[in-house]
């Protein structure tokens, strides 16, 4: 199997979604790694329907055995007050054994996010995802202030990760949202391939 670069995120109107292919081009354009582009599915109460085991559309779901198998993780998921959304969290929750396992230690991460406003929780959420990663024990890398899209931009991103503000936009990336995610999948590609 190749080295892939996992780009794990949950989206529900498209903002995180189309992030998270900007980032999968930015790992394309270093060209060392393979990128699989996984989502997670949505988390419904005990009455609901069973969901199949492969979407309809969009991204297949995400294994544990992708999960820790990966070179690098790019984690994303849409703004729910300030924090990430329920079901990455409930993917996420499900992962004490791969923790228990260090499967994923010293492996690069890097997250990303999407928001209504500009004021929405984009860097609450991207410091929400962290966490985990950083108990899992991977190695965070975010967007340095070299990236002059970072000093421009008046949209979503920020040094914590890329990001998206979808309210006057929809789920159509800026420009500066567009480049900072590319870089950011640039870079976890560069530092994962240093790593590896």
């Amino acid at each position: 199997m190749s080295a892939y670069i996992l780009v794990l995120y949950y989206s529900r109107t498209g903002g995180t979604a189309n992030l998270a292919r900007h980032i999968a081009r930015g790992v394309e354009r270093h060209g060392h790694f393979e990128v699989r582009l996984r989502t997670v599915p949505p988390v419904s109460v005990a009455t609901a329907e069973t969901l199949p085991p492969v979407p309809e559309a969009g991204a297949v779901y995400c294994s544990k055995e992708e999960f820790a198998g990966c070179a690098g993780l790019a984690l994303g998921s849409p703004t729910r007050f300030g924090n990430m959304a329920a079901p990455l969290k409930h993917f996420l929750d499900g992962t004490a054994d791969l923790w228990m396992q260090h499967a994923l230690v010293g492996k690069p991460a890097a997250v990303f996010c999407s928001t209504s406003t500009q004021h929405g929780g984009q860097e609450s959420t991207l410091l929400s995802m962290m966490l985990p990663l950083l108990h899992h024990g991977m190695l965070i890398t975010g967007i340095p202030y070299s990236e002059q899209a970072l000093n421009d931009t008046a949209d979503g991103g920020s040094p914590y990760g890329a990001g998206h503000v979808s309210g006057r936009l929809g789920d159509t990336l800026s420009g500066h949202e567009r480049a900072l995610a590319e870089a950011l999948g640039g870079r976890l590609a560069h530092v994962a391939e240093r790593l590896a």
